[in-house]
C-alpha cells in the first residue's frame, strides 16, 4: 500500500513578513480615497512570497480587504511589491454570480420594442421548404422557380418547427395554464373540445390544442388544450327565471234576480 503524499508547509519569509510599512504604502497608493484600515495579518504564498492583509474602511466594501503581495529575490535584503488587489473576506457582501444572457432570458421576457435573435442552430427549428439555410444564397433558376411556387402555396418559410420544438411546446402548454391540471378546468362545466368557441390549430399540434374565441373567457385569444375548460363553455345556458303566476281568482258571488244599470 502506497504511503500518502506529504503536504509541504510553506514557511513565511521573515523579511517579507516584517515589511508591513512597505505593504501599507503600496495599499494606500492603490486605494486612494477608499482608504486602508488596520493590518489583519499575513499569508505565506510560497518561498519568499508573502501577502499582507489590510482592512478596507469604506462602507461600500464591508468585509473586503486589501491584499499586498511582496516578493523577495534569493539573497536579496529587501522585498518588492508584486501585486495589490482588493479581495472579499469570508463575511464580504458579494454580487450574485454572473449568468450569461442566453441563460438569463425567461419565457415572456420579450416585450414591446425588444428584439430577440434566433440562433442559426436553434434545435427547435429545422429548414423549411425554401432552401433552408441556403435560401439567401445565389441559386440556379430551378430553385428560384421552386421558391415562387411554395410562396404561392403559403409555405415560404426558411425554417419551421422541428419535432423537438413541437414536443417542447406541447409539454409546456400542457403543464401550464392552457392545460388540464388547474383549478379553472376542475371547476368547468365541460372541456374545450366540445365548446363552440374552440378553434383547432393547424398541423400536428391541432390534435391536442386549439385557440379560444370566447371574448368573455380568460383564455380568449390563447392556446388551450382539448381537455382544458372554463366556465364560459358554449353548453352553459341561462336558467329560466320567469316568475310563476299566481292561481286565478274565481268570482263566486251569485244573484237571485237579474240587475241592470238603472236599478
Amino acid at each position: 500500500m502506497a504511503a500518502p503524499a506529504r503536504v509541504r508547509t510553506v514557511k513565511a519569509d521573515q523579511i517579507g513578513a516584517d515589511a508591513v510599512d512597505l505593504a501599507r504604502a503600496a495599499a494606500e497608493e492603490a486605494a486612494g480615497t477608499i482608504g486602508v484600515g488596520e493590518h489583519l495579518g499575513i499569508e505565506a504564498e510560497a518561498d519568499r512570497i508573502v501577502s499582507h492583509m489590510f482592512g478596507c474602511p469604506h462602507s461600500g466594501y464591508a468585509g473586503w480587504r486589501w491584499s499586498v503581495t511582496l516578493v523577495r529575490a534569493a539573497r536579496a535584503k529587501t522585498p518588492t511589491v508584486n501585486e495589490v488587489v482588493l479581495l472579499p473576506g469570508p463575511d464580504a457582501l458579494l454580487a450574485e454570480s454572473w449568468v450569461p444572457w442566453v441563460d438569463r432570458i425567461q419565457p415572456g421576457d420579450v416585450t414591446a420594442g425588444l428584439l430577440m435573435p434566433t440562433a442559426p442552430e436553434d434545435r427547435r427549428l429545422e429548414p423549411g421548404y425554401t432552401g433552408g439555410e441556403d435560401a439567401a444564397d445565389a441559386d440556379p433558376a430551378e430553385a428560384s422557380q421552386f421558391r415562387v411556387v411554395v410562396a404561392e402555396l403559403g409555405l415560404g418559410r426558411e425554417r419551421v418547427l422541428s419535432r423537438e420544438g413541437r414536443d417542447e411546446a406541447a409539454e409546456r402548454w400542457l403543464g401550464g395554464d392552457p392545460g388540464p391540471d388547474n383549478e379553472i378546468t376542475r371547476q368547468a362545466a365541460n372541456v374545450c373540445e366540445t365548446c363552440g368557441f374552440f378553434v383547432r390549430l393547424g398541423g400536428s399540434l391541432g390534435s391536442v390544442f386549439g385557440a379560444c374565441a370566447n371574448v368573455y373567457s380568460s383564455s380568449d385569444g390563447r392556446v388551450v388544450s382539448v381537455d382544458h375548460g372554463c366556465g364560459a363553455h358554449s353548453s352553459v345556458v341561462g336558467e329560466n327565471r320567469a316568475e310563476e303566476l299566481p292561481a286565478p281568482a274565481w268570482e263566486t258571488i251569485a244573484w237571485d234576480e237579474p240587475i241592470s244599470l238603472f236599478d
